[in-house]
């Protein structure tokens, strides 16, 4: 069974935890456990398919797809819980001057528990719903 650290009961959508095949090899080493492919060019982690964790906001193991945007960008905090904070540089063209300035942005970003990061790791972001 899975670790339970929130308040209410965690629990993966699609899978029954009571239901045993004899037969059928389950996936994982924890018994039955939904992962998936999400593509673009992106492996599932060993952490999603052998873990534990219970996580219906991650792209590999929840019921969370990723399309529009990719984006890239540096760990600027790690204090929050599941949530990172993404810092983004980039040039803005002052047209008087003809000349570029420096500005950033900062996006909060979900973090999975299949991945290990601490600040100042670069990191590829999707967007989702």
């Amino acid at each position: 069974m899975a670790e339970q650290t929130e308040r209410s009961f965690q629990k993966q959508l699609g899978v029954n935890g009571g239901f045993k095949l004899k037969d059928k090899k389950a996936p994982g080493k924890s018994g039955h456990r939904f992962y998936r492919n999400v593509g673009l060019g992106f492996k599932t982690p060993k952490e999603a398919v052998e873990g534990t964790y219970i996580d219906k906001k991650c792209p590999f193991t929840g019921d969370v797809s990723i399309r529009g945007r990719i984006l890239t960008g540096i760990v600027h905090s790690c204090k929050m819980n599941r949530t990172i904070t993404v810092r983004r540089d980039y040039l803005h063209y002052i047209k008087k001057y003809a000349r570029y300035e420096k500005r950033h942005t900062n996006i909060s970003a979900h973090l999975s528990p299949a991945f290990r990061t601490k600040e100042g790791d670069t990191v590829v972001i999707g967007q989702c719903r």
